[in-house]
């Protein structure tokens, strides 16, 4: 429908945002996810889960800025990122 927005984010996010060198990708990757997490972002948060286990992130270890989140963006909001996260890990 969009290429040329799809090809803009990519440029964008990917090509100057993730490649700046102040953090490691890892480190970019949980940073995301907590923020797609704390503005109900359930569809990207799907994609950056799973990006996130791609980079070496673990699942504990997403759980954790997960549960995080409930402190800072509200309970539910956290409670739909472990739904969404329960979902990519193939978890009950």
């Amino acid at each position: 429908l969009a290429p040329d927005f799809y090809r803009y984010v990519a440029e964008s996010a990917f090509g100057m945002l993730w490649s700046r060198p102040g953090l490691a990708i890892r480190d970019r990757s949980l940073v995301t996810c907590a923020q797609l997490a704390a503005l109900g972002k359930t569809e990207e948060l799907k994609a950056h889960l799973r990006g996130a286990l791609n980079v070496g992130l673990t699942q504990e270890e997403l759980v954790e800025v997960l549960m995080q989140t409930a402190v800072y963006a509200g309970v539910p909001a956290a409670n739909e990122a472990l739904k969404v996260a329960a979902e990519v890990f193939g978890v009950e």
